[in-house]
């Protein structure tokens, strides 16, 4: 994901990287790549998560259980993380901003045709596609911010691309949430693939074309040579299983908690449950500043604190309070962004190679964990209910933070 080849342990040639024109913090197209990626992090994101507040009514709707009905987002983010293996080696032969153009256009016209589908297995094709599409953005994003802008930038740049991705998440359960209280849920359908389609048009014209992007044959050999390599890295290989569990972790945590606050004793409305989806604008502040704490305190340290933040925000919503929910949901969500945030960036600066497959694989564990766990956490509340859900996401907490000390040690 970064432009610039080094070892993580060797300083940076801060000459050697001027004279390559690096696009720097105060030059006028880093606002316009800023905006750009902020833009089209806030689109992916709304269109990915928005069915998840409407869980409930798709299940009464369309006569499903909580588990089946989640679906509608597992099966989205599933095919995400399936095609992620294809369209980030693919960008690294056919350039980064093409495919993400292409990508997002084709993720909104989906999305659109999704509002017309009257059967449960057509919203579910419609999901998978919606997903697949939306891999070439997920896949190439942070390696066109690692390519092109200055290494002093990079991690900033990233973490307000992700700050992006949780203002996109907030708004798309939000408008979904207060729409489907008053209007069909269809009415957000037709609102979101509209939007999503004009910030295509948008990223088109605003982004620059790469000036870094240096092309690498699409051959499967080099591509079974490149993943070797990657997995070999001990480093790398943690980082991939932490993304499987931190995502995992929090997506469970928000496709279901709908259902609980739906139901006695505190029989929220909708607009109400979609109202709690506020609770991302922590993460769009924690994931900026997780970036900027890591140049301070080391990435292991501020993945450690990131993930016990996770846990703590996940076990204070098993007390039956609204604002102890509440205040669990934000913890979880400040810890969870600020976690991705640390990882993701950390990936870029241990691949030594085949940056944009690095990322790909990163974010196809996030969203394996988001699809599987998402699925499993149903069956969770099922048969246990919140305590059973919160149980679950308190094991795959544990799980990660003991990776992340494997982590701590490795950067020292």
């Amino acid at each position: 994901m970064s432009g610039v080849e080094h070892n993580v342990d060797r300083p940076i040639n801060h000459e050697s990287i001027r004279k390559q024109h690096y696009i720097q913090r105060g030059d006028t197209a880093y606002l316009r790549i800023t905006l750009s990626f902020f833009t089209v992090g806030l689109a992916t994101f709304a269109l990915l998560y928005f069915v998840q507040p409407i869980l409930p009514i798709l299940s009464e709707e369309f006569n499903v259980s909580p588990a089946s009905s989640s679906l509608a987002l597992s099966l989205s983010t599933g095919m995400l993380a399936l095609g992620l293996l294809i369209t980030g080696p693919l960008s690294d032969a056919v350039g980064r901003k093409n495919v993400m153009v292409i990508s997002l256009t084709a993720a909104a016209v989906f999305t659109l045709l999704g509002s017309v589908m009257t059967s449960w297995h057509g919203i579910l094709v419609i999901r998978a596609l919606v997903g697949l599409s939306l891999s070439g953005v997920a896949a190439v994003a942070m390696t066109y911010l690692s390519e092109e802008i200055h290494p002093s930038y990079a991690a900033l740049s990233i973490g307000l691309y992700i700050s992006g991705n949780s203002v996109g998440g907030m708004s798309g359960r939000l408008i979904t949430g207060v729409i489907a209280d008053h209007f069909p849920w269809r009415f957000s359908v037709i609102l979101l693939g509209t939007f999503a389609l004009l910030s295509a048009i948008t990223f088109w014209k605003m982004l620059p074309e790469s000036k870094h992007f240096k092309s690498s044959p699409l051959k499967p050999k080099t591509l079974i040579i490149n993943l070797k390599l990657h997995f070999r890295d001990r480093g790398l290989s943690l980082l991939f299983a932490e993304s499987f569990l931190l995502m995992g972790g929090f997506i469970t945590m928000f496709n279901y908690i709908g259902y609980r606050l739906l139901e006695a004793p505190y029989h929220l409305s909708q607009t109400v449950v979609g109202l709690l989806s506020i609770v991302y604008l922590t993460g769009t502040y924690s994931a900026t500043k997780a970036g900027a704490l890591t140049s301070k305190h080391g990435r292991g340290k501020v993945l450690l604190i990131a993930i016990s933040m996770m846990l703590i925000g996940c076990i204070i919503t098993v007390f039956p309070p609204i604002w102890a929910v509440m205040l669990g949901m934000m913890i979880l969500t400040t810890g969870f962004f600020a976690a991705h945030a640390v990882a993701s960036g950390w990936v870029g600066q241990r691949a030594k190679r085949a940056r944009a497959q690095a990322s790909s694989l990163y974010l196809f564990g996030y969203y394996a964990g988001s699809s599987i766990a998402g699925t499993l956490g149903g069956i969770f509340w099922f048969h246990f209910g919140w305590n059973g859900v919160a149980a679950f996401i308190s094991l795959l907490m544990i799980v990660a933070f003991s990776l992340s000390l494997k982590l701590n040690q490795l950067e020292k």
